[in-house]
Formats: structure tokens, sequence, C-alpha cells
């Protein structure tokens, strides 16, 4: 099982979704090969708690992490990580290691820090490489990442923040380089990380669960990616951030960030070119999502430009179909029916008794879920409709969403 997890990608910045200007053929090769989804929800509509639900198979209702509860700030020597998740807390991991699949986590957790019982190799998964801390995932190059229960030193060590300001564009796109890029890009390192488990484990049974930080901003890309989006010559002026809130500056915001979602589907084409050279393509689940819909800061992300969520209402933070309803591809070649296209009702809760149905271990699933097997979907056959699907967020006012058939009822500023 491959199971890739965008952050903050937006139900239409994918070209089979609809999008026209920025270029994912790697995804729409797997959208060819498999099924894709229209009606498919987040767990929640911002990181951690949506993290939370697709791991342990529960709602916002009934899961322990319902917000991005953060465990420290913004500067070098704060404590890193979000609430943890707790022991009694049953992962898709732990369930999918005792049946002798070897696990890994390889990007941004967001659900403890080091040190923590919330840690990834605390919750089912051998191996783990990336970001503990989702605040210190805002920056794409860091001082270091974790390998395990070690840091790994990258960098030169030296703390950069994500979230600086300046009062008026620099002088050039090299100034901005200058100021802002930096050697090792994390994405690029993490890509090489899958790559290796995948390589390493290619003989037994394996989890690699993928979640990616592109397209989460700061807009951090390399060079050789938006080189070719800065010949579109957009009408693309410099961001800057001269007060509140907001991440680096960069000199074309649309292209860079047109460009970090281009970069995530190479890497993506890079996991699936592995799995045929190893010949596992058919022997392998790949599962493409994202954890909640396009970030609401418009000037660094111009989601009007991109028509983003169009023609859907609400952004990231919100339990309206924009926040929420996100892009999902299944591939099992010979399993799933190819070039396919689902408006069956799903949500993240859905794949713990989904992996566990697929591989056979249906009986497995634990009794106090909420998420409901999508197998008989995925295989092409009918299936009952869900009696309906909930979500609560206490963030941003407070709100609760319910569907349910063809009616959706939100409530707002509830706390």
């Amino acid at each position: 099982v491959v199971y890739i997890l965008a952050d903050d990608l937006g139900w239409g910045e994918v070209g089979c979704y609809g999008q026209e200007k920025i270029r994912t053929p790697e995804m729409d090769k797997l959208s060819r090969e498999g099924m894709r989804f229209t009606q498919h929800y987040s767990g929640s509509a911002v990181c951690a708690p949506s993290r939370c639900v697709l791991l342990t198979g529960k709602h916002t209702g009934h899961a322990v992490v319902r917000n991005n509860w953060e465990n420290g700030g913004w500067g070098a020597d704060e404590p890193e990580g979000q609430y943890p998740l707790p022991e009694s807390e049953e992962t898709i991991a732990e369930m999918l290691k005792e049946r002798g699949y070897a696990t890994a986590c390889i990007g941004k957790w967001g659900l403890g820090g080091p040190d923590t019982i919330g840690h990834p190799n605390k919750q089912g998964f051998d191996h783990f490489y990336g970001y503990l801390c989702q605040r210190k995932a805002h920056n794409y190059y860091p001082a270091h990442l974790w390998r395990n229960d070690e840091k790994h030193v990258i960098n030169d060590g030296e703390f950069y923040s994500a979230h600086q300001r300046i009062e008026s564009p620099l002088d050039s796109e090299q100034a901005y380089r200058d100021a802002y890029d930096r050697k090792d890009y994390t994405p690029d390192l993490m890509r090489d990380e899958a790559i290796e488990f995948i390589r390493s484990n290619a003989d037994k049974p394996f989890f690699l669960y993928y979640p990616t930080v592109i397209p989460h901003v700061a807009l951090h890309v390399p060079d050789e990616e938006l080189k070719p989006y800065l010949a579109q010559k957009w009408n693309d002026p410099p961001f800057v951030r001269a007060r509140g809130y907001g991440y680096t500056p960069h000199f074309t915001p649309r292209a860079a960030y047109a460009a970090m979602i281009t970069r995530m589907d190479r890497y993506i084409g890079r996991v699936l070119d592995l799995l045929d050279e190893l010949g596992l393509a058919k022997n392998t689940i790949v599962v493409f999502t994202s954890d909640n819909g396009t970030t609401h800061l418009k000037a660094e992300v111009d989601y009007d430009f991109f028509e983003s969520v169009k023609p859907l209402r609400g952004l990231k933070g919100s339990l309206y179909e924009g926040g929420i309803r996100v892009p999902m591809i299944v591939r099992w070649l010979g399993r799933v029916p190819k070039g396919t296209t689902s408006d069956y009702v799903t949500g993240l809760e859905d794949w713990v008794p989904t992996l566990l149905d697929l591989i056979g271990e249906k009986e497995a699933a634990p009794e106090n879920i909420d998420g409901l097997s999508i197998a008989d979907v995925l295989r092409g056959r009918k299936q009952n409709p869900r009696p309906f699907l909930y979500r609560e967020f206490s963030g941003y006012g407070g709100q609760q969403a319910v569907w349910a058939g063809r009616w959706k009822a939100v409530r707002q500023n509830i706390l």
C-alpha cells in the first residue's frame, strides 16, 4: 500500500479535476489507470485532526485530535510538535504491522513531537523520516528533519524562519533567491527516503504512508521547476508580507505555487515508475488525496486565478465544500476498474476498514470506528449509500457539518 497525502491541495488543482494552468501529468495518468472520486472528504478543515481521522478511522466527533493544538511556539528553541496521539488509539499502521506489513511514515506527522507517546515509531510505524512538527514543516529549508528518534541535521543546522516579512519588493529575482533559498530542499530528501523504503521492502508486504508537505506555504521550490512557469509570463506581482500573518516572500507567487504542485506530481511519478521497475505495480494499492482544501491566504496562493475550488464554496479552515472536499484517486491495477469515476461519498475515516477489507482482513476492523469499507465501490460493485458523514471543528469560531443523502447542514460560530 502506498498512501500519498498532499498538504492543502484544493479540489480543482489537479488536471483530471479540471485544472488548466498547473501541469500534473502523473496524477492525470494515475486517474486514467484507476478510479477518481468526486465526493471525497478530508478528515477536517486543517492538518492535524485530518491526519488523526485517517489513521484511526474515527470522525472528528469521536477522534482525539480535533484541531491544531500546539505544543510550542515559533522560535528556534521552542518545543516541537502538536497534541500527541495517545497510546489508547489504534492506528492503521499498528493494524497492518500486526499482519506482517513493514510500515513507514515519510513526510509530515503532526500528531506528537519527540519524546511523546504520539511519535510515529510508537504508533505502529517501523520507520519515520520527516517533520514531527507541523510548524517546522512551514519551512522547506529547516535546520533538521527527524529520522526515527534522531535529528538529521541539514542546511548546516541553521535556523530559518518561514514567517519573514519585508516592507516592499526586493530589487531582483536573484535577491529573493539569495535571501530565501537554501541547499537542502526537504521534499527531495523525503522522496529519496520513500524510494529507499520501497526498494528495501520490495520482497514483503509494506505500507508506505507518504504525507508530503506540498503545496502548503511557504512558497519554496527549486529553480528548475519554477523556470517553465516563469515562461508563462502571468501577471504575477511579488508577494511581500509587511504586516499580519503570512509566510516567506516570493517574487512570482503564482508561478511558485504551480511549480510546487508540479514538483509533487513528479515525485508521484517517480514512485509509480519504481513500482513498475520492481514488478510491484499490479500488487500495490496506490491512493492519492489531500488533508484539506486550498489555503485561504490569497496574497500567497491566488485561488481565484487557479480556480482552485471552483465551483465550490469555502477554503481551508471551513466546513463548506471547498475547505474539505478534496481530490482522491485510487489505483490497483487489475482490481480497480481503470479510467472510472465515482460519486460515492467517502471520507478519510473510511481507509482503516477499506484497507483491511482489501487485504482480506475485514473482520479485523475495530468496532468503535466511524469509517466504512468502500471496497465494493473500488471493485466496481454497487454499494449502499452511507447514511451520513459528520465533521466538527473547533477552529474558526467552531463549526459542525453533516451530509445525509442530497442534503448538507452546516453550523458556524458555535463556540
